[in-house]
């Protein structure tokens, strides 16, 4: 079992108010709703087997139009059921259904039949399920919106809204707050109906959030392809290994693993895998829609203004020129203001707005690359790996070799050793000349020996760093070190792959 537990972007500009609001209602809409859906269904599911086994045995009764509705979508969506149900010689289903096995008085299976109906008719009026759940065939408009706050266990509920915090407070973060609630709800009636297409003429009803939640993963993929996902992999008998994979590698997989579910079992599994996978291509495209029309940008820009100090006039002078679209004199503004104050975070914002306004990618990664060092200047590791990924989607390719070592170093201490061994690695391919690149492979070999366990990797950047054409004799006694303890942990992993062999 995989099990998804973080990613690299844990981090938001404010509180995710309507992700909060969201699993709360989720929440609050199961804990009086599951214990009476849990009662219902057995009733419910034993008065319609009834009623469809007395209709088919007995043709000659006088069905209700309820009752009939009931039978014909039962014949529509499982013809072959319904033919052996009608056979005399079929298999007795229950003590009820011997009962009527032997009864032959025509009035007494009509008294039957309309009791059941009139019990059906009841419960089904009053079951949350067949009122507030999604039916493929009698959908109800009211269905669309509360079908997806519906669970049918625990672990139906806090599946979902796992998976809805980790893709959606970023998602809130990014598209800001209304526009986030509009395409989680849409998305939610968009995969119902999807499901629909899939199952027309079932009368099951499909329940939960994870449609929307399957979209949320869908944008989540197309706004950070390249965030990492930690995942625990459970396996055997409380064994479990844990590793990263880019978002890109991961969701794809899932959407694939959905779609043969969906072709090979449809709705038998008991899971509505075409409302997973309508809702993921849903969220796909509205993130792309969302991107281009410039709806995330006008988004952000007015999250950062709800953010600015208001006390502090400069500011709110030069927000008050990027809104009426003066963005010449709110530049010079902002840069005088960061000459006296180098350390602002929202001057920064500010100007990195105005920079992608004007579609001038250079600067504005100047600007993110100068807020990384601001947010590690404070111990703000999170924020500033945020930053570091808004710098490389402006084009920024390599940022100043300094603070480049310390957002390694950042990623260490956050236990992202893949990533810190990968940004050490790029960043001494990016500056082979300096003194940086030798602490650059000396960090990354270090991450591949002691935490990665690939020895392997790690003689290979100490070679490179003794093979450096960067005067480093202060550094030869770490290198001879760390190649002699390359060597043995090479060599105690021959051991044991050898042992294993035998």
């Amino acid at each position: 079992m995989l099990i998804p537990i973080r990613h690299e972007g844990m981090t938001a500009r404010r509180w995710p108010l309507v992700t909060f609001a969201l699993i709360t209602l989720n929440i609050i809409c199961f804990l009086p709703t599951h214990s009476a859906m849990q009662d219902e269904a057995p009733k419910l599911g034993e008065l319609k087997a009834h009623i469809l086994l007395l209709a088919a045995a007995h043709p000659e009764l006088t069905v209700s139009p309820e009752a009939q509705q009931l039978v014909d979508d039962f014949k529509q969506r499982d013809p072959i059921t319904w033919e052996q149900a009608q056979k005399p010689d079929r298999d007795i289903a229950d003590a009820w259904d011997a009962g009527m096995r032997l009864e032959d008085d025509q009035e007494q299976l009509q008294q039957e039949l309309d009791s059941l109906t009139s019990q059906y008719t009841q419960l089904k009026a009053s079951s949350i399920a067949e009122r507030y759940a999604f039916i493929p065939a009698h959908p109800k408009a009211i269905a669309y919106l509360t079908a997806n706050f519906l669970h049918g266990g625990w672990l139906h509920l806090i599946g979902n809204m796992w998976f809805l915090w980790l893709a959606g407070f970023v998602l809130e973060d990014a598209w800001g707050r209304p526009l986030y609630a509009a395409v989680y709800l849409l998305a939610g009636a968009a995969a119902l109906q999807i499901h629909a297409w899939a199952n027309a003429g079932s009368t099951v009803p499909t329940l939960g959030a994870s449609g929307a939640v399957a979209a949320l993963m869908g944008a989540f993929l197309v706004r950070f392809p390249k965030m990492k996902i930690e995942m625990l992999w459970l396996f055997g008998f409380f064994r479990s290994y844990r590793f990263k994979a880019p978002a890109y590698a991961l969701l794809p997989l899932w959407l694939l693993t959905e779609v043969f579910y969906g072709a090979l079992f449809g709705q038998a599994s008991g899971v509505a895998h075409w409302a997973h996978v309508g809702g993921f291509v849903f969220g796909a495209l509205a993130a792309l829609g969302v991107r281009y029309s410039g709806l995330e940008h006008k988004a952000s820009q007015q999250i950062e203004a709800e953010l600015t100090v208001a006390s502090d006039p400069e500011i709110q002078q030069a927000n008050d020129l990027i809104d009426q679209g003066q963005l010449d004199p709110a530049e010079v503004l902002l840069k005088d203001y960061l000459e006296a104050k180098p350390d602002s975070v929202d001057a920064c914002n500010l100007l990195s707005h105005i920079y992608r306004q004007r579609n001038d990618q250079v600067a504005a990664a100047e600007v993110l690359a100068r807020l990384c060092v601001i947010h590690l200047k404070a111990g703000e590791n999170e924020l500033a790996w945020t930053c570091y990924e808004d710098f490389l989607a402006a084009g920024g390719e390599a940022p100043p070799a300094a603070t480049w070592l310390d957002l390694c170093r950042a990623a260490e201490k956050l236990q992202a050793f893949e990533r810190a061994a990968s940004e050490y690695e790029k960043l001494a391919a990016a500056y082979p000349n300096e003194r940086h690149s030798i602490t650059a492979q000396l960090g990354a070999a270090r991450i591949y020996l002691n935490r990665l366990h690939q020895p392997e990797l790690a003689m290979k950047l100490f070679e490179a760093a003794q093979k450096s054409p960067v005067p480093h004799l202060d550094w030869e006694q770490s290198i001879a070190s760390g190649i002699r303890e390359a060597k043995a942990a090479l060599s105690q992993k021959a051991s044991a792959a050898g042992a294993g062999q035998n």
